[in-house]
């Protein structure tokens, strides 16, 4: 994810830097956690002190897989066993929740206090990667399928248009048609009788007879667009988001009492439709917001902030601060010494956002902010000790940090999304991925008249690498060669 950086500063609700020795214990622990999810502590370093943290894990997996029962273990239900283990094991070594590390220099907060808030701070960081709401619905065994992509994550400056651009430029000017929202795509199933088709000598189709109309076309799949107009072909590329293929299929449910409805006529087979509904799509939105003014920022600018934050419920809760911030775990600038700042939301407030006018995230985001940093010498003209300082949340107007601007995206209501990526959910496995990426008709033996009418590719197609954009890419090349392979051509790449 854009906008890491290797000097965080974390900062507890009520204006609390946190020093490394409570935080980093924490996130070594929500390290090795995910670490041993995905597969990757198979080899124990005494060096890295990594046993420790391997027998938390183990410890936790077997509590939450023996808890989970035949529901399916979730990441999240693993992750908090995980916690547990090792709060028990601070008490067991006669740790003070109050030491002397704590005590007196952290307002209402507990050492067991921070180190649940610096947890949860980590879960909403996770949140934002993976696209799951809740943790809690995220599965378990699917994540050491999950293949990371090597090298760092950039984000590309002239954004992703411009590799669009470079690679459509080989083709022919016109070949390529925007603004012609698909509604519907009718198709061909292979189980069709033949008696319902007239076949011509080349083998096409004819015409089809169906409750009444005919179709002239000698091609089986037909594409029909929101202006009205049609087309018809040998293949479509299926590249929709997985949820509009959700949407999809809820609309071909409503139709069931005959009404012409769903993208798909006739409908997708059973296997597809329950590998749509059973796989996981989320929510994840990126808020971008300008500091109103230079002179308000610290020469070293804005710091890459970490943010542990009390419960919804505690009663130490600063009450202006909106729910949807204690959601978020981190605010930073997109690059060193930027006005201009980014955080992430995913799940519920990620859909919040999406609905809230420009002057509500201004002031929800500028109270939490001014709130955590006001007294930290940041905001005050350069002058005074570059250090955050701890004190209490009554800060001065002032100190407080303006924002004059944002931007956010809005994955979730744009029609043609319906949220941003796919996550492998509770009760659904990395089958369903290869499902939805089988074309149809399924059956693709050599006798079938109308083979590969429909392919799908996307991100959601991919089992190792979804919820990606190089998941998206490599699944487009795997269709094409599908195509290239049908017409006896050389693949262009072997993934």
């Amino acid at each position: 994810m854009d906008g890491d950086s290797e000097e965080l500063t974390t900062v507890a609700e009520g204006g609390f830097q946190l020093q490394p020795s409570i935080v980093d214990p924490v996130t070594k622990l929500f390290k090795h956690l995910m670490d041993y999810s995905q597969g990757k502590m198979k080899l124990l370093s005494e060096e890295d002190n990594t046993g420790y943290y391997h027998n938390l894990a183990a410890k936790a997996f077997t509590m939450s897989k023996a808890k989970s029962g035949s529901g399916g273990l979730s990441v999240g239900s693993f992750l908090r066993e995980g916690l547990d283990a090792y709060l028990d094991s601070v008490m067991k070594k006669g740790h003070d929740d109050d030491d002397d590390e704590v005590k007196g220099y952290y307002g209402n907060w507990t050492r067991k206090l921070l180190e649940e808030a610096i947890f949860a701070m980590h879960e909403n960081t996770q949140r934002t990667y993976t696209s799951a709401g809740d943790l809690m619905n995220l599965d378990y065994r699917a994540e050491s399928e999950y293949i990371m992509f090597p090298d760092e994550e950039i984000t590309i400056a002239k954004g992703y248009l411009s590799i669009i651009e470079h690679l459509a430029s080989v083709l022919p000017p016109g070949l390529v048609q925007l603004g012609k929202k698909v509604t519907k795509i009718e198709w061909q199933p292979q189980n069709q009788s033949q008696k319902q088709r007239g076949i011509d000598e080349g083998g096409r189709k004819a015409c089809v007879e169906n409750g009444g109309s005919c179709c002239s076309c000698s091609r089986p799949v037909k594409l029909h667009f929101s202006d009205g107009s049609a087309m018809s072909a040998d293949h479509v590329i299926v590249t929709v988001s997985l949820g509009v293929l959700k949407a999809a299929i809820r609309d071909s449910d409503d139709g069931k009492d005959g009404s012409d409805s769903g993208m798909f006529c006739p409908p997708l087979p059973p296997s597809k439709v329950e590998a749509i509904s059973r796989l996981g799509f989320g929510v994840v939105n990126k808020l971008f917001m300008q500091l109103s003014s230079p002179t308000q920022q610290h020469h070293k600018g804005f710091p890459f902030l970490q943010m542990a934050f009390h419960s919804p419920h505690s009663e130490f809760r600063h009450k202006k601060i909106p729910w949807w911030m204690r959601r978020t775990a981190t605010l930073f600038p997109i690059y060193n010494n930027s006005r201009v700042l980014l955080s992430w939301f995913a799940g519920e407030e990620a859909l919040a956002l999406e609905s809230l006018n420009d002057e509500d995230i201004i002031y929800g985001v500028s109270t939490t902010v001014s709130s955590l940093l006001s007294h930290s010498h940041y905001w005050q003209n350069g002058s005074g000790s570059h250090k955050l300082c701890n004190g209490n949340l009554n800060s001065s107007q002032e100190n407080e940090v303006r924002f004059s601007s944002v931007l956010k995206s809005k994955w979730g209501t744009d029609p043609l999304f319906l949220g941003s990526y796919s996550y492998v959910a509770v009760g659904s496995s990395g089958d369903d991925l290869d499902t939805m990426a089988e074309p149809l008709p399924k059956d693709t033996n050599s006798h079938s008249s109308y083979p590969l009418q429909i392919l799908f590719a996307g991100e959601a197609t991919h089992r190792t690498h979804y919820s990606t954009t190089h998941g998206a890419y490599f699944s487009g090349l795997r269709e094409a060669n599908r195509l290239l392979q049908h017409y006896h051509c050389v693949g262009i790449y072997n993934n």
